[in-house]
């Protein structure tokens, strides 16, 4: 070797050392990573035709029962509130107590006035023995006979009187403890301890409202209720469920009671009334709800388990539909939530595979590996039965 061979040594060896650099993969390379990575197993299910049951929605609203204004009946300092507020109340359960000093000593006024009333009349009743004794004896006149009598008859009247009297004077000693008018739940108390009510006005003290069982009150249109009108007239009994804003069902049926006799000139629409059991107070009078009456059964219907599901930030339904092992996000319209799952009327044909599971890391687009989801029914979707 000469030395013009060993001065080209470093330099093939410099070259070559950037040939084999360049054949090698960038390490921070995306695209070359991402051919390295393999694809992300997800859990998917096909979405499979069921027949499910045929359901309205309908907006409606809670409302109690019953509805009792507690109010003063007579005026007087409040001395003690005899309640907790936001309990339960029975019918007759002592509520308030008004001073009562004024309404005894009334009661005894004419206690006292009924005891001379009765004196009075017994004095006359004596005096009218009398004089029919002298008149039959004809040592009295017949007019004496008459005034004996008619001043009978008025003391008569006059304990009558002071009988009402006193009777109204011990009602209104009652009245100073203020009860219960109906059992339900009692709201906060609207007076407190010391305060002057029914002062010329029935002041309104609190609030008893009965919610168990508990209405729903809500409309459908008036273009075909034939068929709720049917089941509420009693010719077939029809269950109706509450849904909450997740979506899912409250735990208790209810019972279609009536639909009103006439539509709103205004809306088109027709009301009606349904009755729902509330033993735990979990429903309130005046919240909003979705009210689902059962119509009957749908046959076909496509449906997929509840967790495939997602909400936009819009709040519509949407769900992963993997086609040729890559993800697509798919705008759905869902009906109503089953046992089986949702019913998805809009989007998504029987026999496509959806995401159940893994969703959180995909993207459209992206390359994945279905395996088949194992969750059987939908943890979502309570009992129906």
């Amino acid at each position: 070797m000469t030395w013009r061979d060993h001065r080209r040594l470093p330099l093939l060896v410099l070259m070559l050392s950037a040939v084999l650099t360049s054949c090698k993969p960038a390490a921070n390379d995306p695209a070359a990573a991402a051919a390295e990575t393999p694809p992300m197993d997800v859990s998917v299910a096909t979405a499979e035709p069921a027949t499910v049951p045929r359901t309205y929605d309908l907006p409606g609203r809670l409302a109690s029962i019953r509805v009792a204004e507690v109010r003063a009946q007579v005026s007087g300092i409040i001395r003690e509130r005899a309640f907790e507020e936001g309990s339960l109340v029975k019918k007759n359960d002592v509520l308030f107590r008004i001073d009562p000093a004024i309404y005894k000593a009334e009661v005894d006024a004419k206690a006292a006035a009924l005891a001379k009333a009765e004196a009075t009349r017994v004095q006359a009743s004596k005096q009218s023995e009398r004089t029919e004794t002298l008149l039959e004896r004809q040592a009295a006149s017949t007019a004496q006979h008459d005034i004996a009598i008619a001043s009978l008859r008025q003391a008569e009247a006059d304990v009558a009187s002071a009988k009402a009297q006193l009777d109204r004077a011990k009602i209104d000693l009652d009245y100073a403890t203020v009860r219960a008018p109906i059992a339900g739940r009692i709201g906060r108390a609207l007076v407190t301890e010391g305060a002057l009510v029914g002062q010329g006005d029935a002041t309104k003290l609190a609030v008893i409202q009965q919610i168990d069982p508990i209405f729903a009150d809500f409309n459908a249109s008036a273009s075909d209720p034939g068929e709720l009108t049917e089941r509420a007239a009693g010719k077939e009994e029809t269950e109706v469920r509450l849904v909450r804003a997740d979506g899912t069902l409250h735990p208790d049926a209810g019972r279609l009671l009536f639909t009103d006799v006439s539509v709103d000139p205004g809306t088109g629409q027709v009301s009606l009334r349904a009755t729902f059991p509330n033993p735990n107070a979990a429903l309130l009078p005046g919240t909003y709800v979705r009210v689902r009456v059962a119509h009957g059964m749908k046959a076909d219907a496509v449906v997929v388990p509840a967790q495939a599901i997602q909400r936009s930030s819009a709040g519509e339904a949407q769900a992963y539909v993997v086609q040729d092992g890559k993800t697509a996000l798919r705008p759905l319209r869902t009906g109503s939530l089953t046992d089986a799952g949702w019913i998805v009327e809009e989007g998504l044909k029987a026999g496509e595979t959806v995401v159940v599971e893994g969703f959180q890391k995909i993207q459209p687009g992206m390359a994945v590996n279905p395996v088949a989801w194992t969750g059987g029914k939908t943890a979502a979707a309570p009992d129906q039965h």
